[in-house]
């Protein structure tokens, strides 16, 4: 008998702990109706482990998400834990911690609108209906981790901030692979975007995502493009894309600009990739892209299909169970086509929901899809 599939739970603060409580429901459902188990283990991270051992990941709980096949992550962050006098306690940095340690440099972030949220959007019907793209995004390099960095006293009495921009042949190379492999899955073609006119990271970037091209990946087609630019496409023409490759900085902006092209940060999912290893497995973190909504939290008003969405993305990348992956996001799509709508994506003549209402709906219509 296969080993189950171990999972960790890292809740988090605000409204993680309600929506992550959603996917340990969708579990267990899969162990009655689908005969699939996982371990699921728990831990804390970010303000609730700095209150709780003051640090916003403990080495203990790093141990853990090394241990298994997949973390799945609520939100971190929040007012309580704003300016702290240490930098490195602050809620984020235990995200950050286990992004480097897991090395997950690979960030999927899906841009999907729902044929029932195309009105939810800011941006025209014809514009954004049927719009499905993947944003690549390199997340443990670049300004957010290049050295030097830091604030300095000057001698004049100004200060000076610093942070370093930096990638190397490999950093590039393996981001981009995972890129032209989604593609190749997909649409088959990739927007690499950089700002190789201003900045020689950029520039590096172009020549080696191009020389990968060339090497291993010409039966996909490949376009560059200037981040500005990209930034503006989005919103002139979007369904131009398939997927989308760039650096950490840039993927940061774009990923959050197609976020709300779709109408709501509460619907969208992300995964974090590693390297994968001999057997192709990789280490992996899923999580919402919304944040905390510390203001709603402990009222079961949130939305969460999001980190359901995650979840099913977790059991595609990590553990081979398309079908499945499938059948959640179906129901999800079934349930906002029949008008539930939590408070983030409600609309006229809908049903606005709970989080645990939502949830029950889903369950309900993954009864149905496999019967």
């Amino acid at each position: 008998m296969p080993a189950n599939k171990k999972l960790l739970f890292l809740p988090g603060d605000g409204i993680g702990p309600e929506v992550m409580r959603q996917v340990r429901r969708v579990i267990d459902w899969m162990d009655r109706k689908r005969k699939v188990t996982f371990d699921v283990t728990e831990g804390l991270v970010g303000g609730a482990a700095i209150d709780a051992h003051g640090t916003p990941l403990t080495d203990a709980t790093l141990a853990d998400a090394l241990a298994v096949d997949a973390v799945m992550l609520g939100a971190v962050g929040g007012p309580k834990w704003d300016n702290p006098t240490d930098y490195m306690k602050r809620p984020e940095a235990g995200l950050l911690r286990l992004r480097k340690e897991l090395g997950l440099f690979a960030n999927l972030r899906p841009a999907t609108v729902f044929d029932a949220l195309v009105d939810a959007s800011t941006l025209k019907p014809e514009i954004i209906k049927g719009l499905d793209i993947m944003i690549v995004r390199e997340l443990t390099g670049g300004v957010y981790f290049g050295e030097p960095r830091g604030i300095e006293e000057l001698p004049n009495g100004e200060r000076r901030g610093v942070n370093t921009q930096v990638y190397t042949t490999s950093e590039i190379r393996r981001v981009a692979s995972v890129a032209f492999e989604l593609a190749r899955k997909r649409s088959n073609k990739v927007h690499s975007m950089e700002k190789a006119n201003v900045m020689e990271s950029g520039l590096l970037w172009r020549q080696e995502v191009t020389k990968l091209h060339q090497e291993q990946y010409s039966d996909v087609t490949l376009e560059h493009m200037y981040a500005d630019n990209g930034a503006m496409q989005l919103l002139k023409n979007p369904k131009q894309f398939d997927v989308i490759v760039t650096d950490n900085l840039f993927g940061d902006i774009l990923s959050d600009e197609a976020a709300m092209m779709t109408g709501s940060l509460g619907m969208l999912p992300s995964a974090s990739l590693g390297a994968a290893d001999a057997n192709g497995n990789r280490k992996a973190l899923y999580e919402p892209v919304h944040g905390s909504a510390p203001d709603i939290a402990g009222k079961d008003l949130a939305n969460p299909c999001a980190t359901l969405l995650s979840f099913a993305m977790a059991l595609r990348y990590s553990f081979n169970l398309d079908d499945d992956a499938k059948m959640l996001e179906k129901a999800v799509q079934n349930v906002l086509g029949g008008g539930m709508r939590t408070a983030d994506i409600m609309a006229p003549g809908m049903a606005r929901c709970s989080t645990t209402v939502m949830g029950d709906s889903i369950l309900r219509e993954l009864d149905k899809l496999s019967s």
